[in-house]
């Protein structure tokens, strides 16, 4: 009886270690003090996240684009995730959140109730950004539209519906580190924060292993199935990706390939995201491009 107990002892002991080390994170406002936001620079971090690709509604053009009351399906291996309402809706949107919700759910994915998301929000890219783009981007996004749109549930099962799971996800796959370092110019440094960080190119463009997670190093931006099912997205590293710098800042800015042919699906509005940034911006992922390594 008494070993019985030391067991179940040791059980509720080895858990609630566990819980500890997975709960969610969070960060306190002094993370951002002193900090003075700039909308102007939130609206580039803004645009080229492509915040408004994924959480405008359906169908939505111009101007109404930037109607972020969510609804887009993306359909994947666990489930069907559905873009949330982002709007400044208080209620139904993110209208309340402070500049350290926003950061806390980019940078740790934790709510301000203090629960995981799932990383379909990609803040395996966006915790590199820096406070300063956080407090920014969440000036700009004050004066975007409100829409009372409830947000819908997404459509996953057992066992992947369990959010207390997510804490152990982020510890194996969760980290600050950058994927290309060393001693980089000016340019390839934007480059790298752009493609990496606001841009989250390698949420397409690099394979998972099967619980989700990023099979970086030798792996990144190599290429990888659409999670739909439909299609793959191209391996960006050398030789595969011979297209020059200028074809890149080409591609970028109108859509049209060396070979002609146009952007398509999900990567005609990423086109559309990178043709409203400055010009030295698309360069400046064009040059990180060229500078991966050979695999």
């Amino acid at each position: 009886m008494r070993l019985v107990l030391r067991l179940i002892v040791l059980v509720v002991i080895v858990a609630a270690i566990g819980l500890w080390f997975t709960r969610p994170k969070t960060d306190g406002p002094e993370v951002l003090a002193g900090l003075t936001a700039d909308p102007a620079h939130g609206e580039t971090v803004f645009t080229a996240s492509g915040c408004a690709s994924c959480h405008m509604a359906k169908g939505f053009e111009g101007e109404a684009k930037l109607v972020l009351s969510g609804g887009q399906e993306f359909p994947s291996p666990f489930g069907t995730f559905h873009a949330p309402n982002i709007s400044m809706d208080p209620d139904a949107g993110i209208g309340d959140w402070t500049a350290i919700d926003l950061w806390n759910a980019l940078h740790h994915g934790t709510s301000p109730d203090n629960q995981h998301y799932y990383p379909v929000l990609p803040y395996g890219a966006y915790i590199h950004l820096d406070p300063q783009d956080v407090v920014d981007l969440h000036a700009y996004m004050q004066d975007l539209p409100a829409d009372a749109t409830p947000s819908q549930p997404h459509d996953i099962s057992f066992p992947f519906n369990i959010r207390l799971a997510l804490g152990g996800w982020k510890l194996l796959f969760l980290n600050e580190g950058w994927a290309m370092e060393g001693d980089l110019s000016p340019e390839l440094t934007r480059g790298r924060e752009l493609v990496e960080a606001m841009g989250h190119c390698a949420e397409c463009h690099t394979p998972r292993n099967a619980l989700g997670g990023l099979k970086e190093g030798a792996n990144w931006l190599t290429g990888a199935p659409n999670p739909a099912g439909r299609g793959t997205f191209p391996d960006l590293t050398p030789p595969e990706m011979s297209w020059s710098e200028a074809e890149l800042v080409e591609y970028f800015t109108s859509g049209f390939t060396p070979e002609f042919d146009t952007a398509g699906g999900h990567m005609a509005l990423v086109v559309e995201n990178l043709a409203a940034l400055p010009e030295e911006d698309r360069a400046a992922i064009a040059a990180y491009i060229k500078a991966l390594p050979i695999r």
